[in-house]
């Protein structure tokens, strides 16, 4: 009996850990794809020219909506993120 109850309390315990991983793992998700669709939105409706490199993907997917606004400012005032042959 006391078996038991311990591995209901366990397997209690393991959802509600799965739950709140899930929750959050939502968040980031949003994040993410908010972060990309305002780098893509910028470029178009702004005329941007920030190019889709790896690396403002990856500062994107991984900053969010953050990310996409620091991609945003250094390719305006030139810091990074410009155009190959824009030197």
């Amino acid at each position: 009996m006391g078996i038991e109850l311990i591995i209901l309390l366990l397997a209690v315990l393991a959802v509600i850990a799965v739950y709140f991983v899930l929750k959050t793992a939502k968040l980031l998700i949003v994040n993410t794809i908010m972060g990309l669709v305002i780098l893509a939105v910028g470029n178009i409706v702004f005329n941007l020219d920030i190019p889709y490199s790896p690396m403002a993907l990856l500062v994107c997917a991984l900053g969010g909506i953050p990310g996409a606004g620091l991609v945003i400012l250094l390719h305006v005032f030139g810091i990074a993120f410009l155009q190959p042959n824009s030197f």
